[in-house]
């Protein structure tokens, strides 16, 4: 957390700001992502999570007469009477999830929080984050911060974490994954494929594999597509009102891709774009999309969709984690060491079809635990499992 003077020119506030200028404050944020949008907040609360949002505003001393109402979904109420009521900066804060169990809870900002770089500010808001969880009675506060291994600032943020009490645990989100630059045109972008993939979508497009935009009436076939996918590889996967109500809630940043062949529907993906990132999240393919090349057609038509949308990179979620600390690995012996354990990982057949869109490797800082309720902490990671 390095030091800059935005906090020594302005007073601080813990404010709940509303969905709108949440929204605004994650989209301008160099580390903002989709998680921490309020409808991913919206999503997760039809889950059974609740959800709270804290930040760290830059303000003038005038206190606030009203609480704030909120939105479904949420538990937006006044942290306490130095609320500010006129809209300001917001510096820095996180959306969190709260899951209750047994009459207590874990508290959870994933991809988040999102700091500011400023000491005193990031200090204030850690201190409203613990505050809201040991108000719900959380056995830990868990933080998962959208930030890359490999350079100073995030070091430092690493370090400070470590300071401020928190542990290091496992993320719960993907850890590694693969980035594709959407910076270079169309043409250059398709060149930058492995020439497997680049062969492979040609060949769907020559077997007649056509790729439309679906619709909500169209979630049907998708979902349909999506417990085939599972029952063959052996993975969840959520309900089919959980993606009807991802595809609607991002509208219209969310894109439902349909691939058609001889009539029927044998691949569907449903991607994502932030404001910085296109998001490859839910996908499914019958044995014949598998066998005709449908899954890289789509991923190209998604890819090149995101790029539209603004996107500067593209993210195609998890591979397996010791494939990203391998690209950190100081010497050779370690690497190779690193990518023989990947090929037992399950992920690695998932890891070859996204590592031939010509991306490269990237890693995210681990989880962050503050453990609040000690004795309970061993008991609900072994029970739970988070």
């Amino acid at each position: 957390m390095i030091q800059t003077p935005s906090s020594a020119v302005q007073p601080l506030a813990l404010v709940e700001p509303d969905a709108a200028s949440w929204d605004a404050f994650v989209a301008a944020h160099p580390h903002g992502h989709m998680l921490q949008q309020s409808a991913w907040g919206q999503l997760k609360a039809s889950a059974g999570w609740r959800v709270v949002r804290v930040a760290v505003q830059g303000t003038e001393n005038r206190a606030c007469p009203e609480r704030s109402r909120g939105e479904p979904g949420t538990e937006n109420q006044v942290l306490d009477s130095s609320l500010i009521a006129h809209r300001s900066s917001l510096l820095s804060g996180a959306q969190l999830l709260v899951r209750q169990r047994y009459g207590v809870s874990v508290v959870y900002a994933p991809r988040g929080p999102l700091f500011s770089g400023d000491e005193a500010v990031d200090g204030l808001l850690l201190q409203g984050l613990e505050r809201v969880a040991r108000r719900r009675r959380a056995v830990f506060l868990r933080l998962e911060p959208n930030r890359l291994e490999g350079d100073a600032e995030t070091d430092a943020l690493h370090t400070g974490l470590l300071l401020q009490n928190f542990q290091v645990v496992e993320t719960i989100q993907p850890r590694s994954s693969v980035h594709v630059s959407l910076a270079p045109p169309p043409e250059q972008l398709f060149a930058s494929f492995s020439k497997g993939h680049r062969a492979d979508i040609r060949r769907a497009e020559r077997q007649g594999v056509t790729v439309r935009v679906g619709g909500a009436d169209e979630l049907g076939p998708f979902y349909a597509i999506m417990q085939a996918t599972g029952a063959r590889a052996a993975f969840g996967i959520h309900s089919e009102e959980y993606y009807r109500q991802a595809w609607a809630l991002f509208q219209p940043r969310s894109r439902l891709l349909l691939a058609e062949h001889g009539g029927e529907v044998v691949a569907a993906h449903m991607v994502f774009a932030d404001s910085q990132r296109g998001l490859y999240l839910y996908s499914g393919a019958t044995d014949v999309g598998l066998k005709t090349g449908a899954n890289h057609l789509l991923e190209w038509h998604a890819m090149q969709w995101a790029q539209a949308s603004g996107c500067t990179s593209y993210d195609l979620w998890g591979i397996p984690d010791a494939l990203g600390r391998a690209s950190f690995a100081s010497d050779e012996a370690t690497r190779a060491a690193l990518e023989a354990e990947a090929q037992a990982d399950p992920l690695i057949g998932v890891y070859r079809f996204k590592k031939g869109f010509g991306g490269h490797v990237v890693r995210y800082l681990p989880a962050y635990d503050r453990v609040l309720l000690p004795p309970l902490y061993a008991l609900w990671r072994r029970r739970v499992g988070v």
